[in-house]
């Protein structure tokens, strides 16, 4: 493709799409008022869940569709720049404790195996047999199809990959505000000058919807939901699946013998401060889970914002005005979308017929919405 593209937001998914456009011929430009790779991208767990985290719908499969492309991301990536982001291929365990857990694991293994993937009901023992230190349960699904990243190794990656195909990333920049009309977009003003840009991509997260030039009619819902996490030292194999039980607990082990525990959702606004009450209520709910992991150190806490909106779709593809695309809104999914992401949103440049139906994740729904309400 020709032309120039800005991207303002060097996350997963900004970085994704940087190294999807720069592959397909475009001059890009990244712009991070952070650090590339962190925020929200670094503060995540890296679980790719579509089946155990019941989701439905034309998000349901985006998130399948995202799935399936990782093997390949992941080994594509570990070709280009020789990092490996550990994709773990183990599977998820649902516990169910009471009959509504049952009901609820038992209909999304039915569904995932209505798909063609594997996903079998355990029994109590044979859930115990592969992870002792779970509680007693009533029964456990268990999602072969499913799989974890290190999403911040795959920040790296994703950082090595552009900075190789020759991609220009300005970080830690004071600020930075869309330079347009009502009609079209000019490029992004930054405290180091302007940057002219016949197409400039909002990927900026939770700060997506605050993105300053953006013309009112243009302008989307996003708003950070503050995610608390820890991360525990764990003996080898002490934990080898990912464990998500309901209600949004989840226990993801890492290669390099941390436990990560998650995850808090509060609408906090960009208060990043790991409290005392978030670290408890985390830990209260781990141990309900897992009470094996009692005498386990405790060697981080860290907390992160996720964009969330109203309808908690994101946004993928134009917006309201010429060369405006968004990229935004992933809310608990921005890692496993991240390829998916890239790939649409790049066809959206381009003016490719989308592979995958965009239209509920269309930017324009916010505008649709907000006349209603008026």
């Amino acid at each position: 493709m020709e032309g120039d593209v800005v991207i303002i937001g060097a996350g997963l998914i900004g970085l994704a799409l940087a190294r999807e456009l720069a592959q397909r011929g475009a001059s890009v430009r990244m712009l991070e008022t952070g650090e590339p790779g962190h925020a929200a991208s670094w503060a995540a767990a890296g679980m790719l869940a579509p089946s155990s985290e019941g989701l439905d719908g034309a998000f349901y499969e985006l998130c399948l569709a995202s799935l399936e492309r990782y093997p390949a991301f992941a080994a594509a990536l570990h070709e280009e720049t020789g990092l490996d982001v550990h994709l773990r291929r183990e599977g998820f365990i649902s516990p169910a404790y009471d009959d509504a857990g049952l009901a609820f694991v038992e209909r999304r293994a039915a569904e995932a195996r209505e798909r063609g993937f594997h996903a079998r009901m355990l029994t109590t023992a044979q859930t115990l047999q592969l992870e002792p230190a779970l509680a007693p349960v009533r029964a456990a699904a268990l999602f072969e199809h499913e799989a974890s990243v290190d999403n911040r190794r795959l920040g790296r990656a994703l950082r090595a990959a552009v900075e190789r195909l020759g991609v220009r990333i300005d970080e830690g920049l004071p600020w930075v505000r869309l330079a347009a009309t009502h009609r079209r977009v000019n490029g992004v003003e930054t405290a180091s000058g302007f940057v002219p840009a016949s197409i400039v991509v909002n990927a900026a997260g939770a700060w997506a919807g605050s993105l300053e030039g953006v013309p009112e009619l243009a302008r989307v819902p996003v708003e950070p939901v503050k995610g608390q996490m820890l991360a525990l030292g764990m003996p080898a194999n002490l934990v080898r699946h990912t464990i998500y039980a309901r209600h949004g607990t989840y226990l993801v082990p890492r290669d390099d013998g941390r436990l990560i525990v998650g995850a808090t959702g509060e609408r906090v606004g960009f208060d990043t401060r790991v409290t005392a009450a978030g670290v408890q209520r985390l830990l209260e709910r781990a141990l309900r889970v897992a009470p094996g992991l009692k005498d386990l150190a405790l060697v981080e806490t860290w907390a992160g914002l996720r964009p969330g909106t109203p309808d908690s779709l994101p946004y993928l593809g134009p917006g309201a005005i010429e060369g405006y695309f968004l990229a935004t809104g992933h809310l608990r999914n921005g890692v496993l979308l991240t390829p998916i992401t890239a790939e649409v949103v790049a066809d959206a440049i381009e003016g490719r017929a989308p592979r995958i139906p965009l239209a509920p994740f269309s930017p324009e729904r916010a505008r649709a919405a907000s006349n209603v309400a008026s």
